[in-house]
């Protein structure tokens, strides 16, 4: 393993790198925004770097990358760019990118700005569309709700689902309502919690703590640029690069809307579903999750 703070267009980013720099390249973009990319490689790193050149980043701001500073230009775009350049500075022509709910909104809008640079996608449960996802994750907030004995909280939730709002106010909104589950909120994502990360291994919570304030700052910034708030599903139709959908049974995040729309208009995608997953399969099924990425990166 390498891990180190690269310079990235001017601004520090965590960067780690697995496995042989002649075996095909993999992106790692994790998800949030601003959930670090700890959790997959703590699951993935040794599963994949037999066979693969992992790298994985803390995007631009993210936990253990340099923080964004008050009044610095920030935007969704910097995202993309950071990719393309760290790609020029590893001396990588082309590579497979892996987006992980927030980040396959990230790689798919990488892909379709740089193609040339990208052989494959991989999304792993991923959102296009903030406002379907919020939606989804309110709906799974509402199954909860009435889990937990809480009738009100889950009538004001389906009640929400219905309502017209903004991409930005759904989003929102999910994020406050959710919260009332306090310690049961990760049952809205996980459904298999046999495998857990732990988060000491490296870093104490004062660290978290401090890593976690970069990364708030980071979304805050991006909500307020608005653009993650535009739905890509459209782009589905224009892209020519080879495309793998992973979906999870019990995750709220990629709804059917999502995958109805992959599969009509993914010119070269596949689906491949993990049935005991929720929005997490790259730990929840590491080990299948394992080898349908390296059989799809690897295979000609």
């Amino acid at each position: 393993m390498k891990a180190n703070i690269m310079k990235v267009r001017g601004k520090g980013i965590h960067v780690e790198t697995y496995g042989s720099n002649l075996h095909p390249a993999l992106l790692y973009l994790h998800g949030g925004p601003g959930e670090s990319c700890y959790d997959f490689t703590f699951h993935q790193r040794e599963r994949l770097a037999d066979s693969l050149f992992l790298v994985a980043i803390d995007q631009r701001g993210v936990c253990r990358s340099e923080a964004i500073m008050e009044g610095e230009a920030f935007g969704f775009d910097d995202l993309i760019e950071d990719c393309e350049a760290l790609k020029e500075e590893l001396g990588i022509e082309k590579w497979s990118v892996l987006g992980h709910s927030f980040g396959g909104f990230l790689a798919l809008a990488y892909v379709q700005k740089y193609p040339e640079s990208i052989q494959k996608v991989i999304f792993e449960c991923p959102t296009f569309d903030f406002a379907l996802t919020s939606k989804g994750l309110l709906k799974k907030t509402a199954d909860l709700f009435g889990k937990y004995d809480m009738p009100k909280l889950k009538e004001e939730a389906l009640r929400l689902v219905e309502k017209e709002m903004s991409p930005r106010e759904f989003t929102e909104t999910y994020m406050k309502l959710s919260d009332e589950l306090g310690e049961n909120r990760m049952e809205i994502y996980t459904h298999c919690f046999d495998n857990p990360t732990d988060y000491h291994l490296m870093y104490t919570d004062e660290e978290w703590d401090r890593y976690y304030d970069r990364s708030d700052h980071h979304y805050v910034l991006l909500r307020e640029e608005g653009f993650i708030f535009n739905s890509l599903l459209d782009s589905l139709k224009h892209i020519e690069n080879p495309m793998l959908l992973l979906t999870g049974e019990y995750d709220p995040v990629t709804c059917a809307e999502h995958i109805s729309c992959f599969k009509r208009d993914a010119r070269n995608g596949e689906v491949i579903h993990f049935r005991h997953s929720g929005h997490t399969p790259h730990y929840e099924e590491a080990d299948r999750f394992r080898d349908v990425v390296k059989d799809y990166v690897m295979e000609r």
